[in-house]
């Protein structure tokens, strides 16, 4: 589908670019939140059970992330959501190149998470929380050092991968079968020392189901505050509304390199983006349009990857109350934005017991302040409304 471009510019009587303390992410979202359009759907029943069966699964709770675990008992079931940009389909298949060539990557080696959520759904009913983890948070790493804490899956996974060629193994499936999970289970088990928080579910999305998906519900309309390019993502967008779809959305949602925060605008740029997304898939015509369901219900089986027992509809129908409300998205506080390790990287340093204290207090009585995008902050403090165009957020 090509790229459609209206020469729409959004008014900027704020004098300035928006400046946020609060974020969000969702380019794993957008996979789960189409996930949960079908299943709110009324769609036969053979349709949902079709992705229930070809969603795969991956043992990711080994017996280190149950020994390390916290307890187990804390009034929520608990989600790690996690979006991939794995060069590969979820059965561990090398993706072609001409599939590489529309998702503007090359066939690298390395494996990181653009996008760790923990997705918390309180037993009781009331309100849940979908807590965002920035990529570049600082964290230490099981069983290898402190660093960045999306790279935890892929250097686990390569160094899983090199331990299991040593010992002999030279089934390309088994390897890579297992050293994902390995990889898996050391981004869960991260995550819970982070948080302080006992995972009970895992699902992971990747790059190719993302661009399935947002082809197959015919693209969404953006807006961009100013022209934009990086070649590192393939993004070139001019300012302004705009409607993108498949290799453009994932550019929209990857960039961070020319943008004025780096991964802090790029996780508000994937706010606004699976906002638009929701749009489209409630709007009138894309659920019930026979060719779209099927493209969707395709995309779904592809993009998945969950731990054995969790139910992908109902984690999408938990999704799916985020658009009344039923899901806040917040991030956890940080203490340092653009700090740089011993290496010489751009981190994010954070406090691990504030972290612990602010995740705990989601489930208190009184919750923790929000960080949501209906009121960003302006650096002098004053709250300021996003701009729009035709209902379109505009961002950096």
């Amino acid at each position: 589908m090509s790229d459609e471009t209206i020469s729409h510019e959004p008014d900027r009587k704020s004098g300035g670019r928006l400046k946020r303390v609060a974020w969000m992410t969702g380019r794993v979202l957008v996979a789960l939140a189409s996930a949960a359009a079908l299943a709110s759907a009324g769609l036969a029943r053979d349709t949902v059970q079709t992705v229930r069966e070809n969603v795969p699964t991956s043992d990711v709770f080994t017996d280190e992330v149950e020994k390390t675990a916290p307890p187990q008992d804390d009034g929520a079931d608990d989600y790690l959501v996690v979006g991939s940009d794995t060069r590969t389909d979820t059965k561990g298949n090398p993706l072609p190149e001409r599939v590489l060539r529309q998702l503007r990557t090359e066939a690298a080696d390395g494996l990181n998470t653009d996008t760790i959520i923990l997705l918390r759904i309180p037993k009781d009913g009331s309100k849940g929380y979908a807590i965002s983890i920035p990529r570049d948070t600082y964290v230490t790493i099981p069983g290898y050092q402190d660093d960045k804490i999306n790279s935890a899956y892929g250097v686990i996974k390569s160094r899983t991968a090199q331990k299991l060629r040593n010992e002999g193994k030279t089934d390309r499936a088994e390897v890579e079968r297992l050293s994902d999970t390995a990889g898996r289970s050391a981004l869960t088990q991260v995550v819970q020392d982070l948080t302080g928080v006992r995972v009970d579910h895992y699902a992971e999305v990747n790059l190719y189901g993302f661009y399935l998906l947002t082809e197959a519900i015919g693209g969404v309309r953006v807006c961009l505050n100013q022209a934009t390019s990086d070649p590192n993502s393939g993004a070139s967008f001019r300012k302004g509304v705009q409607k993108i779809s498949g290799g453009s959305a994932l550019a929209f949602v990857r960039q961070r390199d020319g943008l004025p925060r780096g991964d802090l605008d790029r996780i508000v740029r994937q706010q606004a983006f699976l906002g638009a997304v929701m749009q489209q898939l409630l709007s009138a015509g894309t659920l019930t349009d026979q060719s779209k369901l099927a493209a969707l219900t395709d995309a779904a089986s592809k993009s998945v990857v969950v731990s054995p027992g969790l139910d992908i509809v109902q984690l999408a129908r938990h999704l799916g109350s985020m658009s009344s409300g039923g899901v806040e998205f917040v991030t956890i506080p940080v203490v340092a934005v653009g700090a740089r390790n011993e290496r010489g990287q751009s981190i994010i340093t954070v406090d691990l017991l504030k972290v612990r204290e602010y995740v705990n207090q989601l489930l208190g009585r009184q919750a923790p302040p929000r960080f949501a995008a209906q009121r960003p902050l302006m650096l002098n403090g004053a709250v300021q409304q996003p701009a729009t165009i035709d209902g379109v957020r505009c961002v950096d």
